[in-house]
């Protein structure tokens, strides 16, 4: 006799999944229906960590997944799958953690907008850490005091960490608990370090940086979610190496800036695209320096690409 139950996904390899009923932690197999693949939008992964899914299994047998649950949120980026147009990171999230370095590897700014555009666009509320704080110079404490004025002037939470020292961790670790929560962020930048701190119980590889590049390597090669044994549950992912924007309008590009959006409705002309226009009171607070030319240049750069961005 067949049943059919909802759980979540909570590991992804290949066409298996592991489902587990949370908050209990009980972990199950499952593979995907034939004809499930071929439906819903055009992506890599039709099923993503975090995904609530309905699933049928007889006493006897694996458990089949049947169908996808509508999502709260979901974190998407531009595939570099040429024959697909975009990969879903994880979904039904509850806060991302955006792991950035000032070095080890050297922080891309285009990178982290990028990504913090795709949270706004889909409902993602999101917090940045900068990790191994440990590790940098004069210089790079001085590049680190920019990074947290642009960011915190955008209204960003940001958190100073060192997985060494153990800075940070325990404000990291009251984040997450009761709660589903995503580390994502560029190869090498110490996402599965930092989870490892958060519970040493955990089997994560923990990778090295690269000393010719200064660029991290993959060391996690699945998404996979984790209970962590002070409450929660958090969901590691491979390094990303770019992030391309997927179904990000033009004209609505500039509301997912929240320094901008406080200040757009000023402008002389709606719409504006904060470029060329008289009297737009995004392109005043560049000059002001209240916008910072930094996420500035970003969002032009955004506007500049076809089909939304890079996906390499």
């Amino acid at each position: 006799m067949e049943t059919r139950q909802t759980a979540t996904v909570v590991k992804h390899t290949g066409s298996h999944y592991q489902l587990s009923e949370l908050p209990k932690w009980e972990l199950f197999s499952a593979v995907i229906k034939g004809k499930l693949r071929l439906k819903g939008f055009n992506s890599t992964n039709p099923i993503a960590v975090g995904d609530v899914v309905e699933y049928e299994r007889t006493a006897d047998e694996l458990a089949t997944i049947k169908s996808i649950l509508p999502r709260k949120n979901y974190i998407i980026r531009k595939s570099t799958n040429l024959s697909r147009q975009s990969h879903i990171i994880a979904s039904n999230l509850d806060m991302v953690f955006l792991v950035t370095t000032i070095d080890f590897p050297e922080v891309k700014l285009p990178f982290v907008d990028r990504f913090l555009v795709t949270c706004e666009a889909y409902n993602v509320p999101v917090t940045i850490i900068v990790n191994k704080v440990d590790l940098y110079s004069e210089e790079s404490q001085l590049m680190l005091d920019r990074f947290k004025e642009i960011y915190s002037d955008a209204g960003y939470r940001i958190i100073e960490c060192s997985a060494i020292t153990k800075q940070g961790i325990e404000e990291i670790r009251e984040c997450c608990k009761d709660k589903v929560v995503l580390f994502s962020g560029q190869s090498g930048v110490g996402k599965s370090s930092l989870i490892k701190e958060l519970d040493p119980s955990l089997d994560l590889k923990v990778g090295e940086i690269s000393a010719y590049h200064l660029q991290g390597k993959h060391t996690t090669t699945f998404y996979q979610m984790h209970p962590i044994s002070s409450g929660g549950f958090v969901i590691d992912t491979p390094g990303i190496r770019g992030f391309g924007l997927v179904d990000v309008n033009e004209l609505e590009l500039s509301g997912y800036f929240p320094e901008m959006l406080r200040v757009e409705d000023n402008c002389k002309f709606a719409p504006c695209t904060h470029t060329h226009e008289p009297g737009c009171a995004v392109k005043e607070g560049v000059e002001k320096g209240t916008i910072s030319p930094e996420r500035y240049e970003s969002y032009l750069g955004m506007l500049d690409e076809e089909d939304g961005g890079k996906y390499r």
